[in-house]
């Protein structure tokens, strides 16, 4: 099994995060370090470490939904030691954030230690959608929704197409509803300053299959089985179609 498979099937985090850890020496496979991408071990014999900590396969899967507040990393570990999500979840089990929010970005966020499938709903080629609550400074004109559905140059690459509708006015102020596919670089906030606009608050509703409902700030909750049936459901489909 390649390393990076088996760290995500281990709960540390996707397999494009791993191989971050990997590369800046974070791991080590029967006590020596390993840097190199692509590696593969034998996980019914080899010693696999993180962070110094032995890490094994997981028996049993957990899913969790929070309404992310502000304020908060969306990170495993911070450097700076800003308040993370994980923070707010006490619980033994390891587990890692899918994906990531601002820290000044709130909303739904999915925690999960299935490696797998947190590396499907990340990844750019599956184009997952996600949608958002934006709230402007100000009243949007409707080139912004055209510039919005045909893309925008962003650090020399065009945007995918969105979509972006006005919800109702506040104060004078546009709250909208965009969907997305990807998920560069805080480029939902880049794209309104790209056409002179800045993004009050932002909040985030959906992510694939899953909807926020009912929880407060900060709050979290176990996904239900039927919302996981319906999420495992959703995964198959995606390696359905990239099998077709």
């Amino acid at each position: 099994m390649r390393l990076n498979k088996f760290m995500a099937a281990a709960g540390v985090a996707s397999r494009r995060r791993c191989d971050d850890f990997i590369t800046a020496g974070r791991v080590r496979v029967n006590g020596q370090i390993v840097t190199k991408l692509g590696v593969r071990i034998d996980e019914t014999s080899d010693k696999v470490e993180f962070d110094g900590i032995q890490i094994c396969l997981i028996k049993s899967h957990i899913y969790i939904v929070m309404n992310k507040p502000t304020g908060f990393v969306t990170t495993v570990s911070d450097p700076y030691k800003r308040k993370k999500v994980l923070d707010l979840i006490p619980i033994e089990e390891r587990i890692f954030p899918v994906g990531r929010l601002d820290y000044d970005t709130s909303g739904l966020l999915l925690l999960t230690n299935d490696g797998e499938l947190a590396n499907l709903l990340i990844h750019p080629r599956y184009k997952i959608k996600k949608t958002y609550h934006v709230l402007l400074d100000r009243l949007v004109k409707p080139v912004a929704i055209y510039y919005f559905q045909n893309g925008i140059n962003l650090d020399g690459r065009t945007t995918a197409p969105c979509k972006l509708s006005e919800i109702r006015i506040i104060d004078n102020r546009s709250f909208m509803e965009i969907i997305i596919a990807e998920g560069q670089n805080r480029q939902i906030r880049r794209m309104f300053e790209y056409l002179g606009y800045t993004v009050v608050k932002l909040h985030r509703i959906g992510f694939g299959p899953l909807k926020l409902t009912e929880l407060g700030s900060g709050e979290w909750r176990y996904l239900s089985p039927a919302e996981i049936e319906n999420l495992m459901d959703f995964k198959k489909n995606i390696i359905n179609q990239v099998q077709n």
